[in-house]
C-alpha cells in the first residue's frame, strides 16, 4: 500500500468518527450511519490493498 492511500484511508477513517461522534451529539441518526459507513469504507480498502501487498511479495 502507498504511502498515499494510506493516507487517504486515514482521513476517511478520520472523517467517518468525525461524522459519526456529530450524529451522536445531536441525535442525527442519518449523519451517525454516514460516519459509519465511511469508517467501514475505509477498513475494507485496507483490507484491500493489504491483500494486493500480499499478492505482490510472492
Amino acid at each position: 500500500m502507498g504511502l498515499g492511500d494510506k493516507i487517504s484511508n486515514a482521513a476517511e477513517d478520520m472523517g467517518g468518527k468525525a461524522k459519526e461522534a456529530a450524529g451522536n451529539a445531536t441525535n442525527n441518526d442519518r449523519l451517525k450511519a454516514e460516519g459509519q459507513t465511511d469508517q467501514v469504507k475505509a477498513d475494507a480498502k485496507k483490507v484491500g490493498e493489504s491483500v494486493k501487498d500480499e499478492f505482490k511479495r510472492d
